[in-house]
């Protein structure tokens, strides 16, 4: 039987399908890694347990799913039906057996790759809606699950770390999360510096944040420590300065999501 393969021949969409199915693999070792008991240990997220990490990254991708139906059929099918449903939806998964909960997020990475594999190459820029609201071409539901899958893996809290998150994905999600600062106004006088990768569109090893006004804070560190800090998920590894005399703690990020 002859290999089935994706129907797009786009060669930067099939790089960035790699770089999702890459980081659906390793969520997956991350987790195969875990006995089931240690299932309900704490995640690297505040109230949710490992379950709940699973139970969220398994129904994300049969969200996404619903979004590449849409795309193909043009029958509108959104992610969620609404807020509360998609926080129930993850409770009641996180009550799941080990096995059933290990069944979720096997059988809804495969429904994920099997709808991308099969969406028609002019399909791809067909317009679906996120869970945010945002209008965006299909193509874009490639990024929202790899910044899951690769993120969220480090929250299980198994020795996964930003380090291990392949840098276009840290660049990328960095550039993002700075975006969302600046359109709301919540990086004003924060500068953010990247001290071991160059930045495109910036100055090297450097991100911009908002007001140059007195009493800037620079945020410092490699792009992995950064992207940890930005995200919400600890300070190690970076440091912080206002009007460059070193600060004793590193100030939280502004959130982004």
């Amino acid at each position: 039987m002859a290999e089935r393969r994706d129907l797009t021949t786009d060669p930067l969409l099939l790089e960035a399908l790699l770089q999702a199915r890459r980081g659906t693999a390793f969520f997956a070792r991350k987790l195969n890694e875990l006995a089931d008991g240690e299932l309900d240990g704490a995640s690297l997220l505040p109230g949710w347990t490992r379950r709940h990490v699973v139970a969220h990254v398994g129904y994300n991708a049969r969200a996404i799913a619903r979004l590449i139906e849409w795309a193909g059929t043009g029958i509108e099918t959104p992610m969620y039906a609404s807020p509360k449903a998609r926080n129930h939806e993850i409770e009641f998964g996180s009550t799941l057996s080990p096995i059933a909960l290990r069944n979720l997020f096997d059988h809804s990475a495969v429904h994920l790759n099997v709808e991308w594999r099969d969406l028609p190459a002019d399909a791809w820029h067909h317009k679906v809606k996120t869970a945010q609201g945002r209008v965006v071409p299909a193509e874009e539901t490639v990024w929202m699950r790899t910044r899951e899958v690769w993120v969220h893996s480090v929250d299980l809290d198994n020795g996964a770390s930003f380090a291990d998150i392949p840098v276009p994905v840290l660049t990328r999600l960095l550039k993002d999360i700075t975006t969302a600062w600046a359109s709301r106004g919540t990086d004003a006088g924060l500068l953010v510096r990247v001290s071991d990768q160059p930045v495109t569109g910036q100055e090297t090893g450097e991100e911009s944040g908002g007001s140059r006004a007195g009493g800037q804070v620079t945020v410092s560190g490699p792009l992995a420590g950064v992207v940890r800090w930005a995200t919400g998920r600890g300070t190690s590894g970076v440091t912080a300065t206002e009007g460059g005399v070193p600060l004793d703690e590193v100030l939280a990020a502004p959130k982004w999501i």
